[in-house]
């Protein structure tokens, strides 16, 4: 198993049980327990985990960025309820837009009027929600199941034909250096034909996942048109992004699509 697929392995134990040791990695990885020091000391210097006697612990004790449980659904739920009324605002009728995979996505999907919309999604959550409202036009790419995606090469063929007017991504973290990253490398180029395949392309993120990042960088800021948050992120926050050219959707800009 190569280098970086480890990463992600290690990463993905440690979101969904906090902490994990040397012993159970080597036994579940394959290598031996110097190569996973190794790899834990590696992630260590990105910022990503502290390593403690005999293993590793999140460095934040509510990092998370992918759904292997229930908990990220409803975790920050008022922010994430708060963003996807802005996204709403930004969605016109006969749009096609794209959901990117999560839980702030989902807000938004079940917030969705039963009107004639477009709606490209490969997260089965999304899927379950929409499939009741006949008169959303839901797209469905395909491929293998990753949590609660669909992706492979596929998917990421398919997604590339076509053309969406918005798209809705989310992410692990958001950061002025890295962008938008995720812990997953097999969602990389899904997310990526997502955005390229997209006249704008819009960031959700609660005020949690600002400063943060993950393994993966899938977009820099620069391509989006702007990212949505909540009121809880504060001013100096807003201020850094937006001086390096970013544009913070957060209730205090008007809420329209400037290139729709």
């Amino acid at each position: 198993m190569k280098a970086l697929r480890r990463y992600e392995k290690i990463m993905e134990m440690l979101l969904a049980r906090k902490e994990v040791t040397v012993a159970e990695l080597s036994e579940r990885l394959g290598v031996t327990g110097k190569t996973i020091r190794e790899d834990l000391a590696r992630l260590e210097e990105k910022g990503l985990l502290v390593r403690v006697h005999g293993g590793a612990v999140l460095a934040q004790s509510d990092q998370y960025g992918i759904l292997s449980t229930k908990e990220p659904l409803q975790r920050h739920i008022a922010e994430k309820a708060e963003i996807a009324e802005r996204a709403i605002r930004l969605i016109e009728p006969n749009d096609i837009i794209a959901l990117d995979g999560g839980s702030t996505t989902l807000e938004i999907a079940r917030r969705l009027d039963n009107a004639p919309l477009t709606v490209v999604t490969n997260d089965v959550h999304i899927i379950a929600e929409l499939a009741r409202k006949d008169e959303i036009r839901l797209v469905v790419p395909g491929g293998y199941r990753v949590r609660n995606l669909l992706a492979g090469p596929e998917a990421v063929s398919f997604l590339k034909k076509l053309n969406i007017q918005k798209a809705f991504l989310s992410a692990t973290g958001v950061h002025p250096e890295y962008g938008l990253t995720i812990y997953t490398g097999e969602l990389v180029a899904l997310k990526r034909a997502l955005l390229e395949s997209s006249r704008v392309a819009y960031a959700v993120a609660d005020h949690h996942k600002f400063g943060r990042y993950g393994l993966l960088t899938f977009a820099r800021l620069t391509e989006l048109e702007a990212i949505l948050t909540d009121g809880g992120i504060s001013p100096d926050t807003v201020a850094e992004y937006r001086r390096a050219g970013v544009r913070v959707i957060c209730g205090d800009e008007p809420e329209t699509d400037r290139q729709a």
